[in-house]
């Protein structure tokens, strides 16, 4: 049957959810039907969040109707087909093919190694089909603590284990040659502007928190020495994307006569202060120097990445930190774990206007490390200028203010709010009105982009 793989969008978690129910409906009078049925269908927070992350596709017949999905997981740094479902309809039509490779090539691209899942041994389209496309039972002294912990998970619900397998598929890298890198976006925790440089430049302070959510960058090299944008970017002209500009500079410093094709898929909110422009720039140089085998140091990519943008460094850097001057001079800071509700007010602010503002605040005080873990630097010295000049900003901070201390991040458009459990910014999520596109992000250590090149140097 001729189907097409896409991904999934959030308004179809409803859909992608009765197509698990009625999945579930071939297992009515099987052993692991009552484990199954408490557990279907998938919660829809947690099926967002995975299509959020660009972790969900989906299967579209002839007609443009969803007739099953998957989706990946990712847990302790390793790739898990988390839930796969086709319509009993459509079975046998090779469907369940087409979504299962599809997935297998996304985590190959990304760099993993493998790929892991859970199935029934007795079930004709569960392990029989998946070891028909390379997957091969691990026995349970060689699980991971995840696969452990899915293991315990089971025997607690009352599933069968005597018919439990799970199974792994190494993985080869893509036969295109395509890679795919994370650029996550950034959060400003405060922002405080010291004093106006002689050069036309403001002196600040700041706490970049990387997330890890944000955009995927997509690359293959090429041979030809051609730098080729294959996604358009609206309003963005291929010569001016900090993508084709960071390539072009990585390549004219370092003397690498390759080229790249590239794509990207943007989630980060163009304009929303959550860095997707420099997060993007920061992820090909630093991709690209191990792809072009260019050989400079993190130093050399910061650098260069200052070229580009103040914003950049910290994400090539790839850690959290305290950043003074323009943003460049970066202390490496650990920060406890958190999650951020992020709100998306959908109202594009143009940094440059908000620089340039008459009544904008550029000679507060120094803070200091300790000032700002009190508690006692939390200001963001463009939110004044932002709530006057942009209503839905303002609205998108008053309403998130009702359940604490709503920030805003940079000098974009989005606003967040730090909480100290997943579940409590869910639950505000949950409460978000439908002017506003809002999701949760953690707070990470280590950047995703770092995390993914740490998997691509030991393919190599």
């Amino acid at each position: 049957m001729a189907c097409s793989i896409v991904s999934a969008r959030l308004d179809q978690v409803d859909t992608l959810r009765d197509i698990e129910c009625a999945a579930l409906e071939l297992f009515r009078g099987h052993p692991a039907w009552r484990s199954y049925a408490a557990s279907t269908p998938s919660d829809p927070e947690t099926l967002a969040d995975a299509i959020g992350r660009g972790r969900v596709w989906v299967a579209l017949d002839e007609a443009g109707h969803a007739v099953g999905y998957v989706g990946v997981g990712v847990e302790a740094g390793e790739a898990t087909i988390a839930e796969m479902d086709v319509l009993p309809s459509h079975g046998r039509r090779g469907i369940g093919t087409r979504l299962l490779e599809h997935a297998c090539a996304w985590a190959a691209e990304a760099g993993y190694p493998s790929i892991v899942l859970g199935t029934l041994s007795d079930v004709p389209w569960n392990a029989p089909f998946y070891a028909r496309h390379g997957f091969e039972v691990t026995e349970p002294t060689r699980d991971t603590p995840a696969q452990a912990a899915h293991r315990e998970h089971d025997r607690e619900r009352g599933f069968p284990m005597h018919l439990r397998v799970h199974m792994r598929r190494y993985l080869r890298p893509s036969t295109e040659g395509w890679t795919r890198w994370p650029a996550p976006a950034k959060l400003n925790l405060f922002l405080r502007i010291t004093g106006r440089r002689a050069d036309g430049y403001h002196d600040l302070q700041t706490v970049f928190r990387l997330l890890d959510r944000g955009d995927e960058v997509r690359l293959r090299v090429r041979a030809d020495g051609v730098i080729r944008r294959r996604t358009e970017v609206p309003g963005v002209a291929e010569a001016d994307d900090l993508l084709v500009r960071a390539a072009s500079l990585l390549r004219r410093h370092s003397g690498v006569a390759a080229g790249v094709d590239i794509e990207v898929v943007k989630r980060i909110p163009m304009g929303g202060g959550l860095g997707g422009g420099s997060s993007d720039a920061a992820t090909m140089l630093v991709a690209l120097n191990h792809l072009w085998d260019a050989g400079l140091d993190e130093d050399a990519l910061a650098a260069l990445g200052r070229e580009l943008g103040a914003d950049v460094p910290v994400f090539v850097r790839g850690r959290s930190a305290w950043a003074e001057g323009v943003g460049e001079q970066l202390t490496p800071m650990t920060l406890p774990r958190r999650w951020y509700v992020v709100l998306n007010p959908r109202e594009h602010v143009p940094t440059a206007a908000l620089f340039q503002a008459s009544e904008l605040t550029r000679n507060a005080p120094p803070a200091t490390i300790s000032s700002f873990a009190s508690g006692e630097t939390v200001e963001n010295a463009f939110e004044p200028v932002v709530r006057a000049r942009h209503p839905s900003v303002a609205a998108a901070l008053d309403w998130l203010g009702a359940f604490g201390r709503a920030q805003l991040s940079g000098s974009g458009g989005c606003v967040f709010l730090e909480m100290v459990s997943r579940e409590r910014a869910e639950a505000v999520v949950r409460r978000c009105p439908a002017q506003f596109d809002a999701w949760v992000a953690a707070g990470v250590g280590l950047s995703p982009l770092h995390e993914a090149l740490a998997r691509h140097r030991k393919a190599v």
